[in-house]
């Protein structure tokens, strides 16, 4: 099997070309954010207050790269840090009033930006890439909890 047939390189390719297009968006609009740092706005806007562990579980980020961005987006003024009052070695992030409002003047971008992906694309289409999509998640937890168990 040639590996261009396979799955892994058209996602990885349309992924990348997909926050290529998001930062040009962003830069166009001179919004001086990126994708991932609007994907921490969304999540927060959606569960605001949320432990710092439970934030990189919700945005798929591991610890240390959820640390600087979370550095870089309190420098920013979008974010803050809240330690828990009953354990300070747990950090409670919070959006910023400026975060809110950064996010609700960037929803309607990233919402005409994810219709204009559809576009030409029926309704079957997009139900059958979503369920593919799916499997090919479930097979990677699969292999992830197999990778777990070997260790």
């Amino acid at each position: 099997m040639a590996l261009e047939n396979t799955l892994a390189p058209w996602l990885g390719k349309t992924m990348k070309m997909i926050d290529n297009h998001i930062q040009d968006v962003f830069y166009e609009m001179n919004i001086n954010l990126t994708k991932i740092q609007w994907v921490l706005l969304k999540k927060l806007n959606e569960k605001n207050g949320v432990p710092q562990q439970e934030l990189a579980f919700l945005t798929g980020r591991d610890k240390t790269s959820l640390t600087r961005l979370i550095n870089t987006m309190e420098k920013k003024s979008l974010v803050a840090r809240i330690p828990s009052k009953s354990d300070r070695r747990i950090n409670h992030i919070h959006l910023t009033k400026k975060g809110a409002q950064l996010f609700k003047e960037t929803l309607p971008v990233m919402e005409s930006f994810a219709k204009s992906l559809q576009e030409n694309i029926s309704e079957k289409e997009i139900a059958t890439t979503i369920n593919v999509i799916k499997k090919v998640q479930e097979n990677l937890i699969q292999k992830s909890a197999k990778s777990c168990i070997s260790n």
